[in-house]
């Protein structure tokens, strides 16, 4: 009797599955190190098809109207990035499915080697506002939009560019008039490159050459302007 009841108990017994690192933390929170060191990182990096939970948050704003990119084109990307304090960040960003396995590859050795990224949020909570998400130094990607006066679609547009650590990387062009572009505007201060200061993208640096290395072309190596926050496939 006591055996029967034993084997009733042991064949009742549901084992209690462990939440997946992108289940048990949402992006933008920080995840404790007692977490890593118990579960590893290596969960938080995925690719997958955009959600629709997440496609609801892009419908009218990164993803417009006029988007001509399909849906099926897209993935969106889970991360874990450290700030400049050396926290565990999980960060969320859209790119093109032709360049998603690179970006998360990237992605996962800047952590490994704790290069700092302050914050990875998707561009549409600043309602894909570029000057605002860059402003909050937000590293982004897609954001569908046509290259100014023509039908053709921006990189960005695509998803095939990445930014990095915008507030301080800013773009710089000046114009024929004299006029000189900052974006964002906020950024002006870093466009002085001889200057020291956190999240600055140099050329050489681990950013860069684990871009150069999959294959893009840095921002900050253009002539007529420059792009230092800029990666592009």
């Amino acid at each position: 009797m006591i055996l029967l009841y034993f084997n009733v108990l042991l064949c009742s017994f549901t084992p209690v599955k462990t939440a997946s690192p992108t289940q048990a933390f949402s992006p933008g929170q920080t995840v404790p190190e007692s977490y890593i060191k118990a579960h590893g990182y290596e969960g938080f990096f995925t690719s997958t098809p955009i959600p629709d939970s997440i496609f609801r948050i892009m419908k009218g704003k990164s993803y417009k109207a006029d988007c001509t990119v399909p849906r099926k084109s897209l993935r969106y990307i889970r991360c874990l990035h450290r700030n400049i304090e050396g926290q565990a960040i999980v960060g969320e960003m859209v790119v093109n499915k032709a360049i998603a396995n690179d970006v998360v590859a990237i992605f996962k050795e800047l952590y490994r080697n704790k290069y700092p990224i302050e914050r990875m949020r998707l561009i549409d909570y600043w309602d894909a506002d570029d000057e605002r998400s860059m402003s909050a130094n937000n590293s982004s990607a897609f954001n569908f939009r046509f290259i100014s006066h023509t039908r053709t679609v921006s990189k960005h547009g695509k998803g095939m560019a990445v930014d990095i650590n915008t507030l301080y990387n800013p773009y710089h062009r000046v114009l024929r008039n004299g006029k000189e572009i900052v974006e964002p505007a906020a950024g002006k201060p870093y466009l002085d490159r001889s200057k020291n200061f956190p999240y600055k993208i140099t050329k050489g640096d681990l950013c860069y050459r684990l871009f150069i290395k999959h294959g893009f072309r840095w921002g900050g190596d253009w002539k007529n302007s420059k792009d230092y926050q800029h990666f592009e496939k």
